[in-house]
């Protein structure tokens, strides 16, 4: 039995030029989730509320490890 269906292309993240508040990580992260940005970034301030700051840290590691789109 043969299946010649092909795969579908690994989706890949990056940080996006056109919906950026600050460097891009939310709109790329919505971008790579099929989500509205909005939501994402809520989450994120939300995310950074309830952990004290914690999420801050990530956020900027992200900002610089996540390739520009």
């Amino acid at each position: 039995m043969t299946d010649n269906a092909q795969a579908a292309p690994a989706k890949k993240i990056f940080r996006s030029r056109s919906d950026r508040m600050l460097t891009g990580v939310c709109g790329g992260w919505a971008n790579y989730l099929n989500v509205d940005p909005s939501m994402v970034r809520i989450a994120a301030v939300a995310g950074a509320v309830l952990s004290a700051g914690v999420i801050l840290p990530v956020y900027a590691a992200a900002a610089v490890l996540t390739p520009e789109d």
